[in-house]
């Protein structure tokens, strides 16, 4: 039993099965597939039943469903709508005002240094992944507020880094300019090349793929290619020390205005693949969860902290939202969106752990505050912000103005 247990296929075939109850757990609440999948993720994992565990096969998968996802996402954009100064603007002060407060929320609450710096670093991250999929998944990804927070989460990704660098080299007691100014140069670079070499080659290739023989016979050909390059992608952001998914995005964005004639939608095939690696990254962050791991000291930290991470959020994207003209409701839109923390926070969390820069009561804390955070989020949007009359806007409204 325990062989067939190990197996990939009976591993896959649980974790999918996983899913679909995320997916019923959803409509029976009301709420996006996003909270159920996590919800179920929870209940499958170390917390409950113990079923499944965060394995190197389960991560990759995940990693795998994050990247799919934003390729996807990416295909509803075009780059200069979303690399702008009021994104660059929204980005910077939702990550200076995250990492001071959570610097001085965990000092004051008695934690070191090094664990107080990275909670502050985990608290810059926004989960593009988790707020474009709920956006998505609502039809709401062509709205001006679902374009400010996916172009403030892509250089929000971009500075969480440069936040990440800044942090460990504090630690460890040497902080270099030199580093700083590589890094956002990398990034700068590889969004300019990379759109260049997707809108100018990667898309004259596959337009004249469409016109080939070949593609007439074997339609499904153009969607093959159009996943090896948000691949490559991927790669390419990996191997300068960027997020995989700020590669694949940019890819999606540098093909999305491709016409095929032939070939098979590249976008449909890509829907459908994400549909089924996205499920399995969703159920991977609740897997992550081990809730025995809390004590009631801990416990109190983490709602303290969630609700910080929460309110910087709000606060320090909704604000340059709002004084860039958006009106309340969108700011608030813009605001909670970029709340979720997600897989980036979890991540920090365990480099810090793997360069003993942090304890691990810290890492706990680090990991359900992303969570909860990611939990959080999509119940705002969808019952609040994004219901038809949402009542609460219209008081705050009123006692801003």
């Amino acid at each position: 039993m325990n062989e067939i247990a190990s197996t990939i296929e009976f591993q896959m075939s649980l974790l999918l099965f996983v899913a679909l109850a995320g997916y019923l757990i959803s409509s029976n609440i009301n709420q996006s597939a996003v909270v159920g999948i996590i919800l179920a993720g929870i209940a499958v994992g170390p917390s409950w039943l113990g079923l499944v565990t965060y394995t190197d096969f389960v991560s990759s998968l995940a990693h795998l469903g994050a990247v799919v996802l934003l390729f996807t996402v990416g295909l509803h954009f075009k780059l200069k709508d979303i690399t702008n100064i009021k994104n660059f603007f929204i980005a910077l002060v939702g990550i200076m005002l995250p990492w001071i407060a959570g610097y001085y929320l965990a000092i004051y609450s008695g934690f070191d240094f090094g664990g107080a710096i990275f909670i502050g670093t985990a608290l810059t991250a926004t989960s593009i992944a988790i707020t474009a999929n709920v956006l998505k998944e609502m039809d709401k990804l062509g709205t001006d507020a679902a374009k400010a927070i996916i172009g403030a989460a892509i250089i929000d990704d971009v500075l969480s880094l440069l936040a990440l660098s800044i942090s460990q080299e504090i630690v460890s007691g040497e902080v270099s300019i030199s580093l700083i100014f590589i890094t956002i140069l990398k990034a700068a670079g590889f969004l300019v090349i990379g759109n260049y070499f997707g809108k100018f080659l990667a898309t004259n290739v596959i337009t004249r793929l469409d016109r080939t023989r070949t593609v007439h016979k074997y339609p499904e050909f153009i969607f093959i290619f159009a996943m090896m390059v948000a691949f490559f992608f991927s790669m390419a952001a990996e191997l300068i020390g960027l997020s995989a998914i700020v590669g694949s995005f940019l890819a999606g964005v540098s093909l999305e205005g491709t016409k095929l004639e032939r070939g098979l939608s590249f976008r449909e095939g890509a829907e459908y693949l994400q549909i089924i690696f996205a499920s399995l990254f969703f159920v991977s962050l609740g897997v992550l969860v081990d809730l025995h791991a809390l004590t009631t000291e801990l416990l109190w930290f983490l709602l303290l902290l969630t609700v910080v991470a929460i309110l910087t959020k709000v606060i320090g994207c909704g604000i340059p939202a709002r004084l860039y003209g958006m009106d309340i409701k969108d700011s608030l839109i813009v605001g909670f969106g970029m709340s979720p923390r997600g897989e980036v926070a979890m991540i920090i969390a365990l480099i810090g752990l793997n360069q003993n820069l942090i304890k691990q009561d810290t890492y706990i804390v680090l990991i359900l505050m992303s969570l909860l955070t990611t939990i959080f989020t999509p119940i705002v949007l969808r019952n609040w912000l994004y219901r038809k009359n949402p009542g609460n806007i219209e008081p705050i409204k009123k006692l801003i103005i």
